[in-house]
């Protein structure tokens, strides 16, 4: 059964998400996921829990979307850290064997991530397939 986590933040209940995650688990009815929401960056908000609050509020509204809407068989979902390839690389050595990295990230020019150049330096860093996916919405706090 292939294992896939789910990076996201502001994109984890996009339809492009779930569209995304419905079409691997018509591929593998045994598929499983794991959402992982890194924090957004301490100079968005006003107090420290605040951005641990609204993490954790993301992913588990992303488990109950992808699990109702997609059909998942969503295991975890978790916060990490807000530098997002330290989130991942936590995530992998916390619950190795993963088969693929889902990062759903804003469109280009808007996503901090892909200014940072994340889905590539994932892939290099953990040898892991990307499955990249893009949503057009725009946010409040780009990443």
């Amino acid at each position: 059964m292939p294992r896939y986590l789910i990076v996201a933040h502001q994109t984890a209940s996009t339809p492009e998400l779930q569209s995304r995650v419905a079409e691997l688990v018509a591929k593998d009815r045994d598929a499983e996921f794991a959402i992982l929401v890194p924090e957004l960056p301490e100079e968005n908000f006003s107090w420290e829990g605040e951005r641990v609050d609204i993490a954790e509020q993301r992913a588990e509204a992303a488990k109950a979307q992808l699990t109702e809407a997609a059909g998942a068989k969503v295991v975890r979902a978790s916060v990490g850290s807000s530098d997002p390839l330290a989130a991942i690389g936590n995530e992998l050595e916390a619950h190795p064997g993963y088969d693929a990295i889902v990062i759903s990230t804003l469109r280009i020019g808007v996503s901090r991530w892909l200014r940072m150049d994340l889905i590539h330096q994932a892939g290099r860093k953990f040898g892991l397939p990307i499955i990249h996916v893009e949503t057009q919405e725009t946010g409040r706090v780009a990443h």
